[in-house]
Parts: structure tokens; C-alpha cells; sequence
């Protein structure tokens, strides 16, 4: 039999205790963030383990900005959280891809049903942006391409996929541009030589240094694919040698590129110029292995330790970073870091921890490139996630660090040429 309601309890007691109930049962979706999980998937070991590493240093110092006091004019830079959920603070949650595309899908997959994270930043290598891209499509969380430079990552029509920084061909033009200045200039060069590891940032890259050459009027005069990881590049740097072209155009890991520079050494092989597409070119661990056979190599960059000079917060960042690195920002840490400020701006906006609340927030993103810690013109994404605002700069290794060379608004030097 059901009983009736109480005589004593009158439509207000009632109401008053329905809203109660109303409220438990909705204060956890409206309760203060007190934390934004988001994942980094990295290669935390083997070959490149260092770049790990270094993204590791490079996300948690902008964690630290986001997280901290230091009111520094940049994305999500003036401390304390994120405003827009309360204050929350970033947390990450790092995992290890192993430089294998396979873990890469499965760690973000972890990530995403078991960690909860809002959103993914990764992963230096382009073959496993490409798995983890695709997992966070399905499951409409946003991924961040901090430094994968594919330019056909972005042309798969994905919604959740953003990138801040240049692509390969964006930075082959900016490479083109700088060879086109040399010829004006009197110097000879009319041929290039192509060498590239068989993934996808090897492949995507001379694709577009092969059909940029082209079209500009250079000669092939070689085009070396060659395995990733081999254990011996004789017979590749031995056809380089014979065809002598007056550019190599090297677009390998790090410990490629050390065995490239080792082999040339050996085999008594001096290129008269190397214009490189960074990659391993841009890492310390190559330098400090290899760096006395190579003053003189030109690099493509997205960031120009330079610009500080212009722009004060840059050096501040830098040494916030230096002091958990023991190095500087380069080409690729500069570019995991500056993608965390953007990603938790986006956050910070969407006032929102779901996917696509973020990725709406991302597709807004409008962020002046004096805001930022790169030489961009400005951070707006296209409908395909890609930022067509991302100026590249040329570096040159000149007496033990990278100075900036090219274009001429953002050089502090001029270019030793040829470099032996």
C-alpha cells in the first residue's frame, strides 16, 4: 500500500527538498574544474628518446606559465589557471609512443577512455600523428600537432586536428626562397640533392622539395630514399658524393643524420651546402655527437632564439625552460610549448573540458603573432586545423649555435656561403 504524504509536510518543504535533490544530482557537472587532464604522447624511449625528453621539459614550462604567476602576454600566460573554468590548473598525462604509430593509436586511445584527458598534443613523428589523429577523430577530442610537419596530416578532413606551425611545404617555400636569394646574390646554385628516410615526414618532404625544385628551374641531381633507422648509409652517401650537388637536402631523424655526418666523414664527402628540413638537424644530441662536421649547415626553423631581442618575454621563457633542460628552446620545443599556451587559450575560452566545445574554440583562435613566442604572423586556423600563418625562419650553425640568417627582417647574420 503506498503511503501518503505527511500532513506537516507542506508544497514548500516539498519544493525545498526537490530542489536539493536537483542540486546533488547536477553539482558534479557544475562543480568547479579543479584540474585539466591533457594528454602528451611522445617517444619517451628508444632512438628518440631525447626528443621526449625535451617535449617533456618544453610542456611541463608552459604548464608552469599556464599554472603560475608570471603574467607574461602570451596565450593562457597570465597565471593562475585557466579563468574561464574557475582557475582549474593543467595537468598532463604523458605517454610513450615508442616512435611506433601503433602504440601511438593505443596510448591515445588509453588516454581518452581511461585518463579522460580534454584534449592530446603530440608527437614529433609524423607517422604516428597520423594513428593518434585518427583516434581522436572517432572519439571527438581535439589532437594538437605540436611539431609534426607533414603537410598531409592536415588534407584528411579532419575536425579535431589543429596545427599552429609551418608544414613541410610551407618551409620548403621559405628554404626555395632563401636558395633564390643566393643565386641573385652570384653564388652558384643550380642543383640539389635530395635525401630522405622512406616515413611519412621523408616522403611528404621531398615531395615537396622535388616539385618546389622543379618548378623554380634547379636541377635533381640526385633523389636517395633510404630505410629509417639503417644501419648503414655507405652506398647512399657514396652516390651523394658522385653526384656532388650544390645542396644536399637532408630530411632525417636524429640518429640518422649522426650516422649521415658520421659516413660523409669517412667516405671524405664535403657537400658544399647543406640546407636541412631539421627534423634530427635541429637537436643538440646531433651537435654534441657530429657538431664539429657541421659549421656552416642551414636548418629551416619555426623559432628564432634571436627575436628576443625584439621581444623580452621570449628570453624569459627561454630561461624558465633552460632551467629544467640545461638547454635552449630550439625548433621543436619551442613548438611543443607554444602549442600548450594555444590548446589551454582555447580551453581557458571554450570554458569547457568537452571535446567539441574545444575544438569550436579552437576553430576561433585568433592570437597576434607578437603574442607568441614565434616569428608568425599571426595563430588562425583553416577549416583543415592548419595555421597558414606560421613563418618560417633559416638558421645557420655557425661557431657552436644557430644564428638566425633569413628572411632579412628577422636575420641577425648573413649567410656563410658555401659552408666549406
Amino acid at each position: 500500500m503506498t503511503k501518503s504524504i505527511h500532513p506537516t509536510l507542506n508544497r514548500r518543504t516539498l519544493l525545498g527538498a526537490g530542489a536539493i535533490a536537483l542540486a546533488s544530482s547536477v553539482t558534479p557537472a557544475l562543480a568547479q574544474q579543479k584540474e585539466v587532464l591533457i594528454g602528451a604522447i611522445f617517444p619517451l624511449s628508444g632512438a628518440s628518446a631525447q626528443v621526449g625528453v625535451d617535449a617533456k621539459h618544453a610542456l611541463e614550462t608552459a604548464a608552469d606559465i599556464i599554472n603560475g604567476n608570471y603574467n607574461f602576454d602570451l596565450p593562457a600566460g597570465k597565471g593562475g589557471g585557466l579563468a574561464g573554468l574557475g582557475g582549474a590548473k593543467v595537468k598532463l598525462v604523458f605517454a610513450d609512443h615508442q616512435a611506433d604509430p601503433q602504440k601511438g593509436r593505443a596510448e591515445a586511445e588509453r588516454l581518452i577512455t581511461q585518463d579522460k584527458v580534454a584534449a592530446i598534443v603530440g608527437s614529433f613523428h609524423s607517422a604516428v600523428a597520423a594513428t593518434i589523429s585518427a583516434t581522436t577523430e572517432r572519439y571527438q577530442v581535439p589532437y594538437f600537432s605540436a611539431d609534426n610537419s607533414s603537410p598531409s596530416l592536415n588534407r584528411r578532413g579532419l575536425k579535431y586536428f589543429f596545427r599552429a606551425a609551418a608544414h613541410d611545404e610551407m618551409f620548403t617555400v621559405a628554404m626555395f626562397d632563401f636558395l633564390d636569394t643566393m643565386r641573385k646574390r652570384g653564388e652558384k646554385v643550380n642543383s640539389v640533392g635530395l635525401f630522405h628516410e622512406d616515413t611519412i615526414f621523408g616522403t611528404d618532404s621531398s615531395n615537396a622539395q622535388r616539385d618546389t625544385a622543379q618548378a623554380r628551374g634547379y636541377n635533381l641531381a640526385v633523389d636517395i630514399k633510404y630505410r629509417a633507422n639503417s644501419p648503414s648509409l655507405t652506398a647512399e652517401v657514396q652516390q651523394l658524393s658522385s653526384a656532388n650537388p650544390d645542396v644536399l637536402m637532408p630530411s632525417s631523424y636524429t640518429t640518422d643524420g649522426i650516422l649521415l655526418v658520421k659516413t660523409m666523414s669517412e667516405l671524405g664527402y664535403k657537400p658544399k651546402a647543406i640546407v636541412a628540413q631539421a627534423a634530427g638537424f635541429a637537436e643538440k644530441s646531433l651537435f654534441d655527437a657530429v657538431g664539429d662536421k657541421l659549421d656552416g649547415l642551414i636548418s629551416r626553423a619555426s623559432f628564432s632564439l634571436d627575436l628576443a631581442q625584439k621581444r623580452p618575454v621570449i628570453g624569459k621563457v627561454n630561461e624558465m625552460f633552460k632551467a629544467r633542460s640545461g638547454k635552449d628552446l630550439n625548433d621543436n620545443t619551442s613548438r611543443q610549448l607554444m602549442a600548450l599556451l594555444i590548446l589551454a587559450d582555447a580551453i581557458d575560452r571554450a570554458k569547457s573540458v568537452e571535446g567539441p566545445a574545444i575544438r569550436e574554440a579552437l576553430a576561433k583562435t585568433d592570437i597576434p603573432g607578437e603574442k607568441t613566442i614565434m616569428p608568425w604572423t599571426k595563430v588562425a586556423f583553416g577549416e583543415d586545423g592548419q595555421n597558414m600563418n606560421a613563418n618560417p625562419v633559416l638558421l645557420q650553425y655557425l661557431g657552436g649555435k644557430f644564428v638566425t640568417i633569413f628572411p632579412e627582417s628577422a636575420a641577425i647574420a648573413k649567410p656563410k656561403w658555401p659552408m666549406n
